[in-house]
């Protein structure tokens, strides 16, 4: 999986969450967007669609099965959902 396929993604994922949420901030995410937690775009129930879209395109496109939703994750001091720059890294470094 390349670094600009993977960003692409999720940059594609946020825009179809923005037009469903009506969340401005996610009409042209960066990498510094910010998805979960303090600040963040997404509560809780968007963020659970996002990752399954996400698993389900990464499966899809990679044939890359992961589960992005852990405890590891959810309780990670420094959570891969924090921005996108984050979670892209995170995904990265799981292959």
């Amino acid at each position: 999986m390349k670094d600009e396929q993977l960003e692409k993604i999720i940059f594609e994922i946020l825009k179809n969450l923005a037009d469903e949420l009506d969340v401005r901030e996610l009409e042209n995410p960066t990498l510094d967007t910010k998805l979960y937690g303090v600040g963040g775009n997404l509560d809780s129930l968007a963020l659970v669609s996002f990752i399954s879209d996400l698993e389900d395109r990464m499966s899809d496109e990679f044939g890359f099965n992961v589960i992005l939703a852990n405890d590891k994750t959810m309780s990670a001091k420094h959570s891969p959902f924090r921005n996108v720059k984050a979670l892209k890294e995170y995904i990265l470094g799981m292959q």
